[in-house]
């Protein structure tokens, strides 16, 4: 059924990723009216997010913002099919690295280092750095319950240099690939999820609301020393995204438990309140603020 599925499936997907530019985003309009309008997907889960988060804004404020999020959630999803043939060349023109220059520094010192991610503006198309530099990224991510779309997504990271290691894996193996010399290595975790609650040992205020946080890219940093950036990614126009590599910490062995973590959090906040449309809201994100608080978990 999985193949089935995979073969119905794939050459629409194919199809898609092949339209002209201007078709391909009046294609996602059409995507984005359907959703939003007939559908509704993921209204209700949207616009409680929204609310809890921005108490201060009105109703006609409120849905300014969901409306600006689905057309934007339209458009990444249809430009992360469009990874299944974007050039090179089409990458770099409509994903822009601002400070190449650091990324040259530190492949120049020869070190691995870390970098976190968010939902926010693009992810998909980050991988344009591996393409302009020495750096092989090895990102964490949930496997897809159908093989063979997981292996469309190895395929298609693969095609611009990246690796993908599943979440159940990561610390295994990013601590035994940080032991080798072969090769230079920049380790991307998206770090806004939510973990399971039995896993929720670190709490902390995002967006003004208590949740528990992911502390696997924080430990692994701090395990292995690497230094450890965002990637701030801002959307310039539909279709185009800059990106900035921003320094959390350059020295994490010595830094302060769950402090990376926290300015991390930080400088997500300030891009969400600036542009909130840009931000994942149908994820549920804030959905353990009211759960009880397990036993020795940290709260700050």
């Amino acid at each position: 059924m999985q193949f089935i599925t995979y073969f119905l499936v794939y050459p629409i997907l194919w199809v898609i990723s092949k339209l002209p530019w201007k078709i391909f985003y009046a294609f996602s309009s059409c995507i984005f009216f359907i959703l939003y309008y007939i559908i509704r997907y993921r209204r209700k889960t949207v616009t409680q997010n929204l609310q809890l988060v921005f108490t201060d804004k009105t109703p006609l404020e409120i849905k300014e913002i969901r409306k600006g999020f689905y057309q934007h959630m339209c458009d990444m999803f249809l430009e992360m099919i469009k990874s299944i043939s974007i050039s090179d060349k089409e990458m770099k023109e409509r994903f822009k690295v601002t400070n190449m220059d650091k990324l040259y520094e530190l492949e120049a010192n020869g070190e691995n280092i870390m970098v976190f991610m968010a939902h926010y503006a693009s992810y998909e198309w980050s991988n344009v750095v591996d393409i302009q530099t020495e750096f092989q990224a090895v990102a964490v991510y949930k496997q897809i319950g159908n093989k063979y779309f997981d292996r469309l997504v190895h395929r298609i990271r693969g095609r611009f240099g990246s690796r993908l290691v599943s979440s159940k894996e990561a610390m295994k193996t990013i601590s035994m690939e940080n032991q080798s010399k072969k090769g230079l290595r920049m380790y991307a975790l998206i770090s806004d999820q939510s973990p399971k609650i039995y896993n929720a040992t670190f709490w902390a205020d995002f967006m003004g609301i208590k949740v528990p946080v992911f502390l696997g890219g924080e430990v692994l940093s701090k395990r292995l020393d690497l230094n450890v950036y965002y990637l701030k990614v801002e959307k310039v126009k539909r279709g185009y995204y800059e990106a900035s590599l921003v320094t959390l910490t350059e020295d994490s062995k010595n830094c302060d438990d769950y402090s990376i973590v926290q300015s991390y959090l930080r400088a997500l906040e300030s891009q969400i309140y600036n542009n909130p449309q840009y931000y994942l809201w149908s994820h549920k994100r804030w959905k353990h603020r009211n759960a009880t608080i397990p036993e020795g978990a940290t709260v700050v």
